[in-house]
């Protein structure tokens, strides 16, 4: 039993019986709450989050994002987001450095600002092309991955990645959605007689999600193989130049096997695509030399229709006037990238929105939902 003193006196208390203090805390039942940014102001970037924010019901998080007098990237948050599961929208226009300045940048402030998880939306990943080790270059895409993570961003929902294993160059959790039912729904709803179609792969690297389209849609498929010389040349930086001549007696070094150079063929067609309507599926589409000269080979080969379905279309300088000049009667891309200036060059390019499956996506990993739902039916190759 304890023993108190007071006054010098001893006194016996019960270890029941002593008080207890309470500071006026009290358990507090917080609900899950979550903003929705928008890391860009300009219109046509802002067009994608509101879409999202409609579906889910919840109003577009207050913030300014805008460029100063010396193109610095200054980024305001109007209300308080402690404690909250933050999600940023950022579609990648064509500065597209300025546009990752602007996610980095938000993203920090939510981070000082005390933000309980910084999700960022972005439906096309920049950099992405550059995700392999090419001559003396870098992989910058690995570069982008670990600045994000160093600006506080904890969870990445893209689109359709290059490639599928740039989801290992990140820290974090990335959920890389899928394009391919929308754009697969777009074939079946608005290309009359599409049962008379066939998918046809623009290189042989790009079969395997050929043939998932083709497989989910019962059609055919066809390859084209060799492509234009690259004005590329490895000749003149001195990578495949001979060592220097040894005046010194001794070993001259190892002689290697000579190494014959590769000759891409001239384009072909693998499969019979005569009397029928050609579908070109890639994940990107940007510089439209490569798909100008895939349509000019299937028209010769009897093909009456060519559609382009695409993920992301990027249309890069004169992708609209070639491809209104071209035999493609069609394009079709999603709206992952802005792309409004493009289709008034060139009514042949159409738009399939996806705002949806990002809403949700949105709304699952709030709740802590599984994802599996929004990747059902879909291949490992798509």
């Amino acid at each position: 039993m304890p023993v108190r003193r007071f006054g010098g006196h001893r006194s016996l208390v019960k270890r029941s019986e002593t008080p207890k203090l309470s500071y006026g805390f009290s358990k507090m039942n917080v609900s899950r709450s979550y903003r929705v940014f928008s890391a860009n102001s300009s219109t046509a970037c802002t067009e994608l989050a509101k879409k999202i924010t409609e579906r889910l019901g919840v109003e577009l998080g207050k913030s300014v994002v805008y460029q100063e007098a010396n193109a610095e990237t200054r980024v305001d948050v109007k209300e308080s987001v402690r404690g909250q599961n933050i999600f940023i929208i950022q579609t990648i226009p064509r500065d597209v450095n300025t546009a990752i300045m602007e996610l980095l940048i938000m993203a920090y402030a939510l981070k000082t600002s005390c933000a309980k998880n910084i999700i960022g939306v972005i439906p096309y990943f920049p950099y992405s092309k550059q995700c392999k080790m090419r001559k003396r270059g870098s992989i910058v895409c690995k570069l982008l991955a670990t600045m994000l993570a160093k600006a506080g961003l904890t969870h990445i929902i893209t689109m359709d990645l290059h490639q599928k294993e740039i989801q290992g160059f990140f820290s974090f959790p990335v959920d890389n959605l899928r394009a391919s039912p929308f754009l697969i729904q777009y074939i079946q709803e608005e290309i009359p007689d599409y049962r008379n179609a066939i998918i046809v792969a623009k290189s042989p690297s790009a079969a395997k999600r050929a043939q998932s389209y083709a497989e989910r849609l019962r059609l055919g498929l066809a390859v084209l193989h060799g492509t234009a010389p690259s004005p590329e040349s490895n000749m003149s930086d001195g990578l495949y130049s001979p060592p220097p001549t040894r005046s010194s007696a001794g070993h001259t070094g190892l002689e290697l096997p000579l190494m014959m150079a590769k000759e891409k063929p001239p384009i072909t067609v693998v499969g019979d695509v005569g009397g029928r309507i050609a579908i070109i599926v890639d994940d990107i589409i940007d510089d439209v030399e490569e798909f100008v000269a895939a349509a000019e080979i299937l028209k010769e080969r009897g093909a009456y229709k060519i559609f382009i379905m695409a993920t992301h279309g990027l249309l890069s300088a004169e992708a609209p006037r070639l491809i209104e000049e071209s035999a493609i009667d069609e394009v079709v891309v999603t709206n992952t990238v802005p792309h409004e200036v493009q289709k008034l060059q060139c009514p042949k390019i159409k738009t399939v929105d996806v705002s949806m499956i990002l809403a949700e996506a949105i709304r699952r990993i709030h709740n802590g939902e599984s994802m599996a739902y929004l990747f059902r039916n879909i291949a490992v190759d798509d």
